[in-house]
């Protein structure tokens, strides 16, 4: 019995072009809503084929023998990877933390297609090395980054993942109520959410609370630890602000809901793939076993 030929999965989403021409209809249209307001759609043009040759370049280097798939972010979340595929999202940072959480042990190889635009934390390859790292792959002969990602488990038996971080809150945004545990510490809360990051996440919305609040916490990437911040605690005669940000190493962080309706539980940013966080329900927030395999040579 012989086994199937290796999979590359491409992962991209819609360009800022595609997005605008799908707002407006047509191209035209698109173009004269800029130019009205001093902008040239030409920009977006460029950017667009630019990463139409990057994802045209990316699988073409794969082996003619190898099997290939194409999925847009939008549908992940309905998409089934198997446990050896290879995994190349094509695009910005987040697209990376965005097919994450759908992973469990995959090898992700980030490409950036406009080095220019993208800081490539996570997508840290330029195509034209794409070859060698799929050559690479067979004996898995390639320097790797374990990139420790957050859970989330609700006492429904419910589980979501995230590389930068999970958020718990209201779904509009407005106050949040809750009771929040750690360490055996207790207290609720009434704020404007949680959020529970990793150590790549520290580098993103954690990073700009913490810049803003002040209260620094370190975590490496690769770190078995998490940390949490609470967004503007309001404090009560019924509610307290002393649990405001720490870090979770062994001991997990509890969250039990004390909204009626429209509290939710969603990872990186992806606000339409959620959890239902309403009334009654316990989350616990940990360091996850599950970590992501990012190829970085």
């Amino acid at each position: 019995m012989t086994s199937l030929p290796a999979r590359v999965v491409f992962v991209t989403r819609e360009t800022e072009y595609e997005l605008l021409i799908n707002r407006h209809a047509t191209v035209e249209q698109a173009r004269f809503f800029l130019e009205t307001r001093g902008q040239k759609l030409s920009v977006l043009e460029d950017r667009h084929e630019r990463f139409l040759e990057t994802l045209k370049l990316a699988r073409a280097a794969v082996p003619d023998e190898w099997r290939q798939a194409l999925v847009q972010r939008a549908d992940l979340d309905r998409f089934l990877f198997s446990a050896e595929d290879i995994v190349v999202p094509v695009g910005q940072d987040g697209l990376v933390a965005n097919v994450a959480k759908y992973l469990d042990g995959q090898f992700v190889i980030g490409v950036n297609p406009n080095p220019d635009l993208y800081d490539g934390v996570l997508v840290q390859h330029r195509v034209e090395s794409l070859p060698k790292s799929l050559a690479a792959s067979v004996a898995q002969d390639w320097d790797c980054q374990q990139r420790t990602m957050v859970e989330g488990s609700l006492d429904t038996g419910e589980r979501l993942f995230a590389l930068n971080e999970l958020f718990i809150g209201h779904q509009t945004h407005q106050s949040a109520r809750y009771e929040i545990a750690c360490d055996g510490t207790r207290e609720n809360h009434s704020s404007s959410g949680v959020i529970a990051a990793s150590g790549t996440g520290a580098t993103g919305w954690a990073r700009s609370i913490m810049d803003a609040t002040h209260q620094r916490i370190d975590l490496r990437h690769d770190e078995r630890a998490i940390a949490y911040f609470v967004r503007e605690p309001f404090p009560s005669v019924a509610t307290g602000t002393d649990l405001r940000a720490g870090k979770i190493e062994t001991k997990p962080l509890t969250i039990t809901s004390r909204m009626n309706d429209g509290g939710v539980i969603f990872a990186d940013g992806i606000e339409q793939d959620y959890l239902p966080f309403d009334w009654g329900k316990t989350l616990t927030v940990k360091p996850s076993e599950r970590s992501l395999k990012l190829v970085t040579a």
